[in-house]
C-alpha cells in the first residue's frame, strides 16, 4: 500500500499541475460563456457571447483551472467511493468558491458573483446547489477526464512538452502579475489614490477603467 501511494504521487508533477491547470482554465472560460449564451437565449431567444475569462490576456479563467489542481491534489490517484468523491468534491471545491469570492472582496473590493437571488446560498459567495455541481464535476473529472489528460501528456513527446510548457510559464505567470497589478490599481483609483510607481502610472494609463471593464465585464463593486 505505501509503495503504491508513492508510485502514484510521483505521477503528479509540478509540469502535470500546470497543464491541468492551463486545460481546466481555457475549458472553464468557455464552460462560462456557453453557459451564459445558453441561458440568454433560453430566456430570451437572444445571442449573447461574454467574455468569461480571469486573466486580461488568453482565454483563461483561473478559478477553474485552480479547482481543477485541487481536485487532482485530492482526489486524483486515489481509490475513493463515487458518493465520497462527490460530498467531499462539494465541500471542498464549494469552500474554494466561498474563499476565492471572500478575498476577491476584502482585497480588491470587488466580486464577480453574487448568489444572493439563487436557493440556499451562503453570504452570495455559492450554494448548495452549486456545490453539489462542484462534486459532480469533480467526479466527472477525476473518474473520466483526469485520466484522459494523463494519457494525452504522457503521449505527448517529452521534447514537445519542453518546448511548450516553458513559453506557458513565463506568459500564465506576466498574466497573472499584471492582471493583478490592473485591479488592484483600480481599486486604488476609486479611492482617489494616485500611482507611486512606475507599474502604477502604466496600469493607469494601458489598463483604465474602461479596459478592464471590457475585460471582465462582471466584476463590480457591491452595494453596502
Amino acid at each position: 500500500m505505501k509503495e503504491n501511494k508513492k508510485k502514484n504521487s510521483r505521477n503528479i508533477t509540478f509540469k502535470k499541475l500546470f497543464l491541468i491547470f492551463v486545460i481546466g482554465s481555457v475549458v472553464g472560460n468557455y464552460y462560462e460563456m456557453i453557459l451564459n449564451l445558453v441561458r440568454h437565449y433560453l430566456r430570451d431567444g437572444s445571442i449573447f457571447w461574454e467574455v468569461r475569462r480571469g486573466f486580461i490576456y488568453g482565454p483563461f479563467s483561473p478559478v477553474y483551472g485552480l479547482g481543477a489542481v485541487l481536485m487532482t491534489l485530492v482526489f486524483a490517484e486515489k481509490d475513493y467511493k463515487w458518493y465520497k468523491v462527490i460530498l467531499y468534491g462539494a465541500l471542498i471545491c464549494g469552500t474554494f468558491e466561498y474563499l476565492i469570492s471572500f478575498l476577491q472582496e476584502k482585497i480588491i473590493g470587488t466580486i464577480s458573483w453574487n448568489y444572493t437571488r439563487y436557493p440556499l446560498d451562503i453570504n452570495g459567495r455559492t450554494t448548495i446547489p452549486i456545490m453539489l455541481l462542484w462534486g459532480i464535476m469533480t467526479l466527472i473529472f477525476t473518474k473520466y477526464l483526469y485520466p484522459f489528460i494523463t494519457k494525452i501528456i504522457n503521449n505527448t513527446p517529452y521534447m514537445v512538452k519542453e518546448i511548450v510548457i516553458y513559453p506557458l510559464i513565463i506568459f500564465i505567470t506576466f498574466d497573472a502579475f499584471i492582471s493583478g497589478a490592473a485591479v488592484f490599481r483600480q481599486s486604488m483609483r476609486r479611492d482617489g489614490k494616485p500611482p507611486v510607481t512606475i507599474l502604477g502610472k502604466i496600469c493607469d494609463k494601458v489598463y483604465t477603467d474602461e479596459r478592464l471593464k471590457e475585460v471582465y465585464p462582471n466584476m463590480r463593486v457591491p452595494e453596502r
